[in-house]
């Protein structure tokens, strides 16, 4: 419960100075060194005419997934950019409540690899992400202690 509170923290700022985090509404599942699991929802407005989310939406939620957990980790001192960010979308998802995670694969001084993955509620793989960032000094902004 304690770790719960204090990454609370973490996703209110995201939802209070970030324009996604607004959207996705995190909520803490699980965390363990290098790694990470939310759930979140997809609104209407992420979904394309056909009813199902847009990938781009899917992209961008575990962009802020594997982000928030180098975010976390450093306890606020770095802040990842993105250098590549490589999806693969297995399945459709149609909106509402779905988990995401997030996993350390390579951390280096200055580059690491993420890899998020997106699941429906019923624990269908529905999209990987592979993100690969620089790690920036955040500035006293994103500082959370």
């Amino acid at each position: 419960m304690e770790i719960q509170k204090d990454f609370d923290k973490y996703i209110d700022f995201h939802r209070t100075n970030g324009g996604t985090g607004k959207v996705f509404k995190f909520k803490f599942i699980e965390y363990r060194e290098g790694f990470l699991k939310l759930e979140a929802e997809f609104p209407p407005e992420t979904l394309n005419p056909g009813g199902s989310v847009q990938g781009g939406q899917m992209t961008s939620l575990l962009d802020d997934v594997t982000s928030l957990l180098l975010i976390y980790e450093s306890k606020g001192s770095v802040y990842p950019n993105s250098i590549n960010l490589h999806s693969h979308h297995h399945r459709p998802l149609f909106g509402g409540k779905v988990v995401a995670s997030a996993e350390v694969i390579k951390m280096g001084k200055n580059i690491t690899t993420v890899k998020g993955e997106l699941y429906s509620l019923n624990g269908k793989l529905a999209a990987t992400l592979m993100h690969t960032v620089f790690l920036m000094k955040s500035t006293d902004v994103l500082k959370m202690n």
